[in-house]
Formats: C-alpha cells, structure tokens, sequence
C-alpha cells in the first residue's frame, strides 16, 4: 500500500487563543468514504481547510498523500460551502467548471481540447451542460451549486473535499448526487461534511464528528457519541428499516 489518503497527527488549530480544533487525529486511506458530522462552528470548515493548505496547524502535522497539503494541491478537488461566493461576476456556467482544468493547463496557459471535453463531461454528469452559456449569477442556488460541484470534479481529483454539498439541491438530485459520488469513490478519496444524518450512513464508509474534537469511526455507523457532539443534547435516532430506540429519552415524557 502507499501513503494514505490523509493523515493528521495531533493537529490543533487556534484562532488567537481561542481552540478551534483540539488534538485531532486520524488516518483516512486511499479510496476512503469518509461523512464528517458536527455543530455550526464546531469546526468542520476549519479542518477542510487545513486539509488544503490554505490554513497551518497550530500545533501536530498534516500530510496528503504524503505531502504537505501546500504541496499537494494538484491532487485535491474542493467545494466550499455557497455563501463563500461572490454572485456579482458576469462569468458563464462552462467558463466556472473550467476553472477546475486551470492545475491541468498551467496557469496562464490556454485550455486544450481535452480540458474542454473534461468540462463537458462532469456538466452532463450534474446536468447542467444545457445551461453552459448561462450567466452564473442568473442560476438559482441549487443549479449553481451542480456547477461548483463540477468545477471541483473538473481538476479530477484524487482527493475529494466537500463542504455541504447538498446545500440548495433538490431532493431528487441530492440522491443522484451521493449515487455519483458512490460510483466516483470506486477511483477516488471522497471527504464530505453535512448535517444529512439520515441519508449518510448508507453511502460512506466511515464517519467522523467534530465539535473541537474529533470522534473517528472506520465504519458507517453512527455512534451516540457523534450524535451527542451534534446536536449537544440526548436524542433519540429512528433507524432505517422497522423503527427501534437506540438511544436514551430526551427530555420528560
């Protein structure tokens, strides 16, 4: 085997003096499915961004597929959560999911024809080839995000970062979403952040919780520590199937 997909060791970050993150550490491998749950400003965000570079640990060390994440950042496909855009641009749908062929050319180099057909290529798989000369800002939320998932899935990644994706989306789609994402996960690494407790045990293959801290699981199960860290308060989880109580009553009954 070679080196895993991700692997953080001990990595703390803090804003100021205020811990974001506190002595998080995991091992994801190549090919990994991983969910990540956690609480508005339990810093999820936080840690995709350390993923990519784009922030340094405070304290312990981070390594994508061996390198530093500065490094590796021809390797990495990123979405950001939506109100991270600026919808003021005037910029074409297939000019934005080209943006993601810009570590394949080189920047300032012209695209070729292959970047071209790549771009082609993932707008049908989130169908929006149709709308390719479509102004961006002229999308509704769910038709933009399609787009910035195509964008992230132009780079062809061999990691796969995404902060809620389903944000927007239709329900229909956001079951084609995760089915796609299923059948890329057969080639790629796949890290997903979402509130989607219900939908995301059926599809990954393992899950975490962050709230400071970070509960890591190598299954699909979802543990009652993890719920806890989400919701931070005793609830009760109805499972898939015939309905059963996993976890204690919260409140009086």
């Amino acid at each position: 085997m070679g080196d895993p997909a991700i692997e953080c060791v001990d990595v703390s970050y803090y804003y100021g003096n205020v811990p974001v993150l506190k002595n998080v550490t995991f091992t994801l491998q190549e090919n990994d499915f991983l969910g990540i749950l956690g609480p508005n400003g339990g810093g999820k965000t936080t840690l995709l961004k350390l993923l990519l570079g784009l922030l340094r640990p405070s304290t312990g060390y981070i390594k994508i597929f061996g390198k530093p994440p500065s490094q590796a950042r021809s390797l990495v496909g990123y979405l950001p959560q939506e109100k991270e855009y600026r919808m003021n641009f005037p910029i074409k749908v297939f000019e934005v999911a080209m943006m993601g062929r810009i570590s394949k050319s080189r920047l300032g180099r012209p695209y070729s024809d292959k970047d071209k057909e790549k771009t082609k290529e993932v707008l049908e798989m989130v169908g929006m080839w149709e709308y390719r000369d479509h102004l961006i800002q002229h999308l509704s939320g769910g038709q933009r995000q399609r787009v910035f998932i195509a964008r992230a899935l132009a780079a062809e990644p061999s990691l796969l970062l995404l902060d809620e994706p389903f944000s927007g989306l239709d329900p229909d789609f956001e079951i084609h979403l995760y089915d796609l994402l299923k059948e890329l996960n057969t080639h790629m690494t796949i890290v997903v952040v979402t509130h989607d407790i219900g939908v995301i045990s059926r599809y990954v293959k393992s899950v975490a919780c962050v709230n400071r801290y970070f509960i890591f699981h190598t299954g699909p199960e979802i543990t009652p520590e993890m719920i806890e860290m989400t919701y931070q308060c005793p609830v009760d989880l109805i499972a898939h199937g015939m309905p059963h109580r996993v976890f204690e009553p919260h409140g009086e009954e």
